[in-house]
């Protein structure tokens, strides 16, 4: 077997995946690229492991490996994915970053909003007080 095929295609997936993550502004599609890269990488190994005839066959020991820790990868990442999207409304990277860089301004917002629910919630206990003394004034 010649090198050449398995390594162009996987320099060919490598490319694809790495303009994936610099491109790509949805985070599922990030996740995607990278999983592209990580088996690129992984023919690498197995293609390397053939043409060496390693009798320990440590290319697709590690291959492996790579895949196990790819799983883990992708199953975190997208629950990471889903979490950031049921919070924010969106999984585009973009966003998710300016959003970040928003939150130390934010926060004299949500103490002014916190400020005013507490004193709504001071109105309607006056006024729930209110229409308990009437009520009790009616009924005496």
């Amino acid at each position: 077997m010649h090198l050449a095929y398995p390594a162009v295609l996987a320099a060919l997936l490598f490319c694809t995946g790495l303009y994936g993550v610099l491109a790509r502004r949805n985070a599922i599609l990030v996740l995607m690229s990278v999983e592209l890269m990580l088996n690129a990488v992984n023919l690498n190994l197995v293609a390397f492991d053939v043409w060496l005839r390693d009798t320990l066959h440590a290319g697709q020991a590690l291959t492996l490996f790579v895949i196990a820790v790819a799983a883990a990868e992708i199953g975190i990442g997208l629950a990471i994915v889903l979490m950031v999207y049921r919070d924010r409304g969106t999984s585009d990277v973009d966003r998710l970053r300016d959003s970040v860089e928003s939150d130390a301004t934010d926060d004299a917002a949500a103490e002014s909003v916190e400020a005013e629910a507490e004193a709504e919630a001071a109105a309607r206990t006056k006024a729930r007080a209110k229409a308990r003394a009437k009520k009790a004034e009616a009924t005496a």
